[in-house]
């Protein structure tokens, strides 16, 4: 079969560092054309990656190149314009994460999806790891019992990604570590437990470090907006009875950065703690504890793009649908309105 004819919009950290890398090594792939709207950094990841086309406009792009796949690695508020625009150009498209900035986009999204007839993947890279599908073929099978409560989080010591970028700059990104780096506990929790509905949510946020250090001043200058938040905590609850808890930071005066996913169980517990798996169960009254030895895991970005192809080549049903990304949202935003209102938020059926 002839390779797909690929595509990105958006050529920064994610768009070279995970896209452009993993799929510069799929054997089903071709790399036609890249974009970005910064010149500069579009002809440099052309001449990185030995590609002849370079855009700044997307939409040039998609009128002008054959493609047959698209990544989308932009800012998070133009996931939805650009994922829309590749899907109606009879595109495949693989968009970063998070979906985008409300649940209403990502419907626009799914819709135009639908339209199409082409597929669409949202880059959620934690459910392609080898312990996030452990742990949901072990909660698959019964092992944990009734799941009854849950915990995630990803605290970082010191890990503001600058300040004044669009990671900062609500407009653009939605929310800080939340939105960044809590959609991808937040979805992975949910993936393992076979994502129960969410019925109500109550959380707060706290910005405490804005005019402090821009701790990662590679990533943006030290001036400039600051809008988000730099912590935030939550609580939901589930039509079943289950319920989470979630804490997500950018910085915090804690030990060192960690993530972590634990599950409560009636037969057992598991808990994934920077991405050691460890099962806790009892046995004939003796406390056991086991950790797997899961395999290496591959480099960021290949399970998940391999993953994708095959799915295109074999008129498959992606892991990461954008569909369950709808709940990811809806509970991201219900806890930003808890925040505002300081009261608990309902998610509408």
């Amino acid at each position: 079969m002839a390779k797909l004819r690929y595509g990105i919009i958006g050529t920064g950290g994610a768009g070279q560092g995970k896209h452009l890398t993993s799929y510069a090594q799929n054997p089903d792939v071709e790399i036609i054309a890249v974009c970005d709207i910064i010149a500069e950094k579009a002809n440099q990841a052309a001449d990185r990656f030995n590609v002849e086309a370079a855009y700044t406009d997307y939409n040039e792009m998609l009128r002008e190149e054959k493609l047959d796949l698209v990544s989308v690695a932009t800012p998070n508020h133009v996931h939805a314009p650009a994922t829309i625009a590749a899907l109606q150009a009879g595109c495949h498209v693989h968009c970063e994460k998070p979906a985008s900035l409300t649940p209403a986009l990502v419907r626009s999204m799914v819709a135009a999806r639908d339209k199409s007839g082409k597929k669409l993947m949202i880059g959620l890279n934690n459910r392609f790891t080898n312990w996030a599908q452990f742990a949901k073929a072990f909660v698959d099978a019964g092992s944990l019992g009734e799941i009854y409560h849950a915990k995630c989080g990803w605290k970082r010591r010191r890990g503001i990604p600058g300040k004044g970028g669009w990671f900062t700059t609500k407009a653009q990104s939605g929310g800080g570590p939340l939105i960044d780096l809590g959609v991808h506990f937040i979805d992975v929790s949910n993936y393992i437990m076979g994502f129960p509905k969410p019925v109500t949510v109550s959380g707060q946020t706290y910005s405490k470090f804005a005019d402090g250090q821009a701790f990662n001043p590679k990533a943006s200058g030290y001036t400039g907006t600051y809008d988000v938040e730099d912590l935030a905590v939550g609580f939901v609850r589930y039509d079943n009875g289950c319920t989470l808890d979630l804490e997500f930071s950018w910085a915090s005066n804690i030990d060192s950065e960690y993530s972590y996913v634990e599950l409560y169980g009636t037969k057992a517990g598991l808990k994934i703690e920077r991405g050691q798996v460890t099962i806790f169960q009892d046995f004939n009254g003796t406390p056991l504890d086991s950790k797997p030895k899961l395999k290496p895991e591959t480099g960021w970005g290949m399970a998940e793009c391999l993953h994708y192809t095959e799915c295109i080549r074999k008129n498959k049903e992606p892991i990461a649908r954008p569909d369950e990304c709808v709940l990811i949202m809806e509970i991201i935003n219900a806890l930003y309105k808890s925040a505002e209102k300081n009261a608990e938020v309902k998610i509408k059926a």
